[in-house]
């Protein structure tokens, strides 16, 4: 299956809406995925100044990622959320979206929320980074 993965919120730390603090990764192999942009297969930003499709977009093609190095969303644990805002209703919004989405196993473990001015990409609105737990191939 995968590497012994724990995850734990100590009685001492906040609560948190859906992450946990501590992710622990007793052995095995990692895969750091580059941050998935909400590009289609030639490049080009997805849903120009419409969220949820380029949240929608991030979660295809981390799907797919994911999917190429024979994990799933469970296997993730650490995630880097971007999102060009400083609202703090469309951060929460964004959050919801994609952990009601099928990528949303993946924001159980160690996870980070931020707010930018910029992403590479002119239009892009959302970027997201994580950090795999990779099964075994046994």
């Amino acid at each position: 299956m995968n590497s012994k993965l724990s995850r734990l919120n100590p009685d001492q730390l906040h609560a948190t809406p859906g992450y946990h603090h501590i992710t622990v990764v007793e052995a095995g192999r990692t895969a750091y995925l580059a941050g998935q942009c909400p590009l289609d297969l030639s490049g080009s930003v997805v849903g120009v100044g419409d969220l949820d499709r380029q949240v929608d977009q991030v979660v295809a093609n981390a799907m797919t990622a994911l999917a190429a190095v024979e994990a799933a969303p469970e296997h993730v644990v650490r995630s880097v959320i971007y999102v060009v805002s400083d609202d703090r209703t469309v951060l929460t919004t964004t959050w919801h979206r994609l952990h009601a989405s099928p990528l949303g196993a993946a924001l159980t473990s160690a996870s980070t929320l931020l707010g930018v001015t910029q992403l590479a990409f002119p239009g892009q609105l959302v970027e997201v980074d994580l950090t795999v737990a990779l099964p075994s191939r046994e």
